[in-house]
């Protein structure tokens, strides 16, 4: 036999050409559809909010203070927040497929198929402050996301209270919520008019008043002294107003050896509120 190979016939040249024009049309791209995204729904009613998301929804269902209208959720999401009964409920509660939550929180929310329509929480006064030594104060800081995840440490490290603006800061939302990941139901928002009157007010109460400045004169840790401790942070790229720099007690740094010398609001929160503390527990 022959180790030639033989030639093809015109047939099988044929359906060769047949085969590789299937698999460059099945590779194609040109047959995929990338899923459209829902925009969000119509605002809430007046005095409602919309929060979503299971850490957000469990931590809300298990605080006394919460005034729930209604919860949409998804067979899979009940069964995880550990809902046996959804007529048991305290209030409305509807079965539903993810898409339906979707038109109303958007398709970019990661709602992880539980919602709720709520009244929001009332923020108290300053006069309201509990009995505590570490508190933190924040300066016009409007991104929701930054908020959350502020109070979310805050909460992990044991701050008594977090005060912000009445103005010019962000307001409880389902994207605030989900950051702060149940942390809003665990702290005590407070809200002031004045912040300079605010700071002076708290040391009246005993804390010495901290404010974080990339540009600080010293080291946080090296600043701290006394047994009450309010941080104060601003705005990410403003910083503080000139105003609170005028009334705290302090202005210090975080001391940063790496080339990055600045972090986000929230990333310097966490750190601040670490090392203030230590310095609590070991004060004691």
């Amino acid at each position: 036999m022959s180790d030639d190979k033989k030639s093809g016939t015109p047939k099988d040249s044929h359906y060769a050409r047949l085969r590789r024009a299937h698999r460059e049309q099945k590779g194609s791209a040109t047959h995929f559809r990338p899923k459209q995204p829902v925009p969000p729904g119509a605002n809430p009613p007046e005095g409602l909010v919309r929060l979503y998301g299971l850490h957000t929804v469990r931590a809300a269902l298990d605080n006394p203070r919460r005034k729930i209208g209604r919860m949409l959720v998804t067979r899979n999401a009940q069964d995880r927040l550990g809902i046996a009964d959804l007529t048991a409920l305290p209030f409305p509660a509807e079965l539903v497929e993810p898409k339906t939550i979707d038109k109303i929180t958007g398709s970019e929310a990661v709602h992880q198929g539980v919602l709720i329509e709520t009244e929001a929480l009332k923020p108290k006064r300053l006069g309201a402050l509990g009995d505590t030594s570490l508190v933190l104060v924040l300066d016009q800081v409007t991104d929701p996301h930054n908020v959350g995840a502020v109070m979310r440490s805050a909460v992990a490290f044991g701050a008594g209270a977090l005060i912000v603006t009445a103005r010019h800061s962000a307001h409880e939302s389902g994207v605030l919520a989900k950051s702060a990941s149940g942390a809003l139901e665990h702290i005590d928002l407070i809200e002031v008019r004045n912040l300079a009157e605010a700071l002076s007010q708290l040391h009246e109460a005993g804390f010495q008043t901290i404010g974080l400045d990339s540009e600080g004169p010293a080291e946080l840790e090296k600043t701290f002294a006394g047994e009450k401790v309010a941080l104060v942070l601003g705005a990410e790229g403003k910083g503080l107003r000139q105003k609170t720099r005028e009334t705290v007690t302090s202005l210090a740094r975080l001391d940063m050896p790496g080339a990055i010398r600045s972090l986000n609001v929230s990333n310097a929160a966490a750190v601040a509120l670490y090392a203030a503390g230590r310095f609590l527990a070991s004060s004691e």
